[in-house]
């Protein structure tokens, strides 16, 4: 079987990505969670090392699963990784479109494939950029992220999140 990519900016992981993750892993032999900065997206809350630790730990009971950061072309990426498939999560339909001009390009760029898989739905309202917003305000996430990072959230903004 072939390894995958499952890359996101995972600032921070949820539920979401580990479900994502998870299922990748029971059908390839290896699993490379690609970690990555995206200059489209405001600051990151989380340097990407400390993403990368929270990512270990969330997955350490998968051992077909292994993180690594990187900065460049995904495709560079997965060719450097021996992957031949990118497997990305999608949550509606406005993920499918700007993800399939991506694997179109990524595709066209490498011969690298994408796989969709579509997100459980309990988790399909899940985003990072939710999560922090409902953190920095107070509010609960213990639902919508790993116990590991929902400390990490709340020393970010404390316990009854920033002041705004």
């Amino acid at each position: 079987m072939p390894t995958a990519i499952c890359p996101g900016s995972f600032d921070p992981v949820t539920y979401g990505h580990i479900d994502i993750i998870e299922r990748t892993a029971r059908h390839f032999e290896n699993v490379v969670v690609a970690v990555i900065r995206n200059p489209q997206k405001a600051q990151a809350l989380f340097g990407l090392e400390e993403r990368q630790e929270l990512l270990h730990e969330v997955t350490a009971h998968l051992p077909n699963v292994s993180i690594r950061f990187f900065k460049g072309l995904l495709v560079d990426f997965a060719r450097d990784c021996g992957a031949e498939v990118i497997v990305k999560g999608l949550r509606a339909i406005s993920d499918f479109d700007y993800e399939l001009q991506m694997a179109q390009m990524n595709q066209r760029l490498s011969g690298v494939d994408t796989f969709f898989v579509s997100t459980s739905p309990q988790h399909s309202f899940l985003s990072s950029s939710l999560v922090k917003e409902v953190a920095r305000f107070g509010g609960d996430v213990s639902s919508m992220v790993p116990p590991a990072v929902a400390k990490r959230l709340e020393t970010r903004y404390g316990p009854e999140g920033a002041n705004p």
